[in-house]
């Protein structure tokens, strides 16, 4: 599954090709989530200029001339394809096609990927807000016995973390992903808020270095801990698998709180 970094280099680009075009039409191939009827979604949007495309949590955000905001949630296997004329791609969900004969499509195999017009806002804050910093985290893992990698993927909580950062992000702040949320000490959130920023932003670095103009797919190859070709931290501690609930890799050097 795309997480927040991914995204976020996909919303960059596609502003840059997307931003300014009018809608032609919408089609709608298989969107059971879709919260409107294709009737409206297309007279909504038809007609209507592409401003802006950004990411919030693990969405991307399409906000159109009139300010209605397409969001476009890719779930697992969810892809994006630029294309001119006609789709040939796969597993289409929804095409957006312009007036100058290009369009987007959003392809899913599992055919769960969700459209959705105007999404409610979310409660929990993005994990690069300011409102996700250490006071609110601290406040929200004060509470919670269940381990610090489960409070991470909650998007109810901090939003646009997945599993492969999470342990990225653990590992990088010292945390074991085992240790129970409301043990963990206060240096330790800090450390987390900051490993958060800091793992996530460099993500976006190294994606864009890999592969500038992406807009689908994911690159993994820079982790250092959620890596299968990677048998050592840079530590030089062993990585750990655990296979229980999900796959999660850390190492003997982060610390358990319990």
């Amino acid at each position: 599954m795309p997480e927040l970094p991914d995204l976020q280099v996909f919303s960059h680009n596609l502003n840059k090709k997307l931003n300014g075009k009018t809608i032609k039409t919408v089609i709608v191939h298989k969107a059971p989530k879709l919260n409107v009827t294709h009737k409206e979604l297309q007279d909504t949007l038809q007609g209507q200029k592409l401003s802006s495309v950004y990411r919030d949590g693990k969405e991307l955000f399409f906000k159109f001339s009139k300010g209605d905001v397409l969001g476009l949630h890719l779930m697992l296997h969810g892809k994006l394809f630029l294309f001119e004329g006609k789709n040939d791609n796969k597993y289409p969900i929804i095409e957006l096609l312009f007036t100058d004969d290009t369009g987007l499509v959003l392809t899913d195999f599992q055919g769960i990927a969700a459209p959705t017009l105007n999404p409610e806002a979310k409660d929990a804050p993005d994990a690069l807000s300011a409102d996700a910093g250490p006071e609110y985290l601290k406040g929200i893992l004060a509470k919670k016995k269940t381990n610090i990698k489960t409070v991470l993927l909650d998007q109810k909580i901090i939003r646009g973390i997945g599993n492969a950062y999470a342990d990225e992000i653990l590992w990088d702040a010292g945390i074991s992903p085992f240790s129970a949320s409301n043990k963990i000490p206060e240096d330790k959130v800090k450390a987390l808020v900051k490993s958060i920023h800091g793992v996530l932003q460099n993500a976006e670095k190294e994606i864009i270095k890999a592969n500038p103009d992406i807009i689908a797919g994911e690159i993994r190859d820079f982790m250092l801990i959620h890596n299968a070709k990677k048998k050592h931290s840079p530590k030089g501690a062993p990585i750990l698998i655990d296979e229980k609930q999900r796959k999660t890799y850390y190492t003997e050097e982060q610390e358990l709180f319990e």
